[in-house]
């Protein structure tokens, strides 16, 4: 369970949350994400996860592999980040956290009672639509906020009109 979503109570907003990696679809779910806040005068989310898993080696390489993926993050948030201000004319909130991916998109929609819709790319790919919209799908009606998937075919007119 979830707590009670304030996006609709007076001096907030709602927030569409994107999930931002290295996958070619993630560009049309913040591109979904973005245009459906402007078009409902929300905001949007960019949040990027970086995996822990990475970074089992010795303590000074450790911390070294922990601040380029820190540093990485930033920078696809930022470019991203970018492109929606120019593109779109809105001003992101950007999150960068470390952990496992699911456990830290649940902890941030904990937390941030305005997030109301998550936005995930679906990759075009035979092997599926990808490890985070199929685990997200897996869990079913246990996800405590409503999932938009946007295909990874989509074009930006596309987008833009169905946003």
């Amino acid at each position: 369970m979830v707590s009670k979503r304030l996006s609709r109570e007076a001096g907030h907003k709602r927030k569409f949350l994107a999930i931002v990696d290295e996958t070619p679809e993630c560009d049309r779910a913040v591109a979904y994400a973005a245009h459906r806040a402007s078009t409902t005068n929300g905001s949007v989310v960019l949040l990027f996860v970086v995996e822990p898993g990475d970074f089992q080696h010795w303590l000074g390489v450790e911390q070294i592999m922990r601040e380029e993926a820190m540093q990485n993050a930033q920078s696809a948030l930022n470019t991203f980040a970018t492109k929606i201000r120019e593109t779109i004319g809105i001003e992101p909130e950007l999150v960068v956290r470390e952990g496992k991916t699911a456990d830290e998109i649940h902890g941030l929609i904990e937390e941030d009672q305005d997030i109301a819709i998550l936005v995930l790319g679906a990759s075009n790919a035979k092997e599926g639509p990808g490890p985070l919209v199929s685990s997200i799908a897996g869990k079913g009606a246990a996800f405590p906020i409503p999932v938009t998937v946007v295909p990874h075919s989509l074009t930006d007119e596309e987008i833009e009109s169905l946003a």
